[in-house]
């Protein structure tokens, strides 16, 4: 079996910074992208932004120059570095991996529990 769990959220004030981690475990073979979706009351699953194995860095254009997304990949941990947060920044955020696991010939979704992250005007 293969885990993703989160950790960071919070509830935070206009302004301030948040950094979620979310780490991987159980029968990986190989990590190929991680990242993370979001999504806020009454709305879908958006993604916030996303890191291959190798390879540039993706970010919505809503959190470009305010998110910073890294990966520590020999611990299979993925980070969210958030800054200048707004409150429309508010949602749950999904950590999201995709991997091979020891035991298979093709590469397969998974996803964290969610953390709240709550930001207050």
């Amino acid at each position: 079996q293969v885990q993703l769990v989160e950790s960071g959220g919070g509830l935070v004030q206009a302004g301030e910074s948040l950094r979620l981690s979310c780490a991987a475990s159980g029968s990986i073979f190989r990590l190929n992208a991680m990242g993370w979706y979001r999504q806020g009351p009454g709305k879908q699953r958006e993604l916030v932004a996303t890191i291959p194995s190798g390879g540039s860095t993706n970010y919505a254009d809503s959190v470009k120059g305010r998110f910073t997304i890294s990966r520590a990949i020999a611990k299979n941990t993925v980070y969210l570095q958030m800054n200048s947060l707004k409150p429309e920044d508010t949602a749950v955020y999904y950590c999201y991996a995709n991997l091979f696991r020891a035991s298979s010939l093709r590469a397969e979704d998974y996803w964290g529990q969610g953390t709240q992250v709550t930001v207050s005007s």
